[in-house]
Parts: C-alpha cells; sequence; structure tokens
C-alpha cells in the first residue's frame, strides 16, 4: 500500500479544491447552472481552504503544518454544514435572501468585487441540480469530508525523513 506523505497529500487537497471551484465555474458560465448564496458560500470555503492546504504543505516546519492542519479543520466542517443546510433545508425554500450565507457574502463583499465569481444569480431551490443522480452539493459534501480526514491524517502522521 503506498502511503502519502501529509505535504503530498495536502498539496493535492490545495489542488483539488482548486480545481472544484474551477468546475463549478465551469457549470454555471458552460452550461448554466446559476449559483445561490450558499453554492457561493461552499465556493468561498473551497478558496480558503485551497490556500491554506498549499500553505500547509509548504510549511518548512513538521509542526507549524500540524497547527494549521488542526486550525482549519472547523473550516470544512463550516463546508460540510453549509452543504447539508443547502440540500434539506434552503432548497426547500423559494427565497434564500439574507441567510447566514447571504451575510457572509456581503460582509467581505465578493459579490460586487467579483460578481461573475461570487454573484448570486438563483434560489436555492431554483440552483437545484444533480450531476450523475448526485445532488450537486453533496459532491461538495464530499470533498469537504475528504480534505478534513486529509487535515486530520496532516495534524497526526510524522513526517518521514529520508
Amino acid at each position: 500500500m503506498v502511503k502519502l506523505s501529509p505535504r503530498l497529500a495536502l498539496s493535492l487537497m490545495g489542488l483539488a479544491c482548486g480545481v472544484s471551484v474551477g468546475l463549478a465555474l465551469l457549470a454555471q458560465h458552460k452550461f448554466g447552472m446559476e449559483p445561490c448564496p450558499w453554492c457561493i458560500l461552499q465556493r468561498l470555503i473551497f478558496i480558503a481552504l485551497t490556500g491554506l492546504c498549499l500553505l500547509a504543505a509548504a510549511l518548512p516546519a513538521a509542526a507549524l503544518r500540524r497547527i494549521l492542519s488542526v486550525l482549519v479543520i472547523p473550516l470544512t466542517l463550516g463546508g460540510i454544514g453549509a452543504a447539508l443546510w443547502q440540500h434539506f433545508v434552503a432548497a426547500k425554500s423559494s427565497s434564500c435572501a439574507l441567510t447566514f450565507a447571504d451575510k457572509i457574502i456581503g460582509f467581505f463583499g465578493v459579490d460586487t468585487r467579483w460578481p461573475n465569481v461570487f454573484e448570486v444569480r438563483a434560489s436555492c431551490a431554483d440552483a437545484a441540480a444533480s450531476i450523475l443522480g448526485v445532488p450537486f452539493e453533496f459532491w461538495s459534501l464530499g470533498l469537504f469530508a475528504v480534505v478534513g480526514i486529509v487535515l486530520l491524517y496532516s495534524a497526526i502522521t510524522p513526517d518521514r525523513r529520508a
């Protein structure tokens, strides 16, 4: 069995998070899958995870990598919560106006600075879509869970030095 080093695992997760945002933008701009506030919130979390996973992978000291990995785990839990909320609560509503997700998006102002990436363009009920029969937000949830597991792995696995 091949064991990944924590640095390689973190690098792969950072890349996976970045690719997921790219795929979401492709789905939006080429296939008309307009995002709701909870979709945008998950994009923001994936972008933060991209940078933080890559930063953790690049840190020279294993102790710093471990600390950062532990500190970032709650972000993955927030992503899981956002995906679950989107599916079980927000998608059942015809309006997502002024939800927690809207407040975060507005607080950071990303929707006005970069509207092509972060502007809310649909209600949660209208934005409901699936790929291969699996709701889009469950794909997101799965990636958040995998990233969380890798962060935990990074936090508890010692560096192997050659």
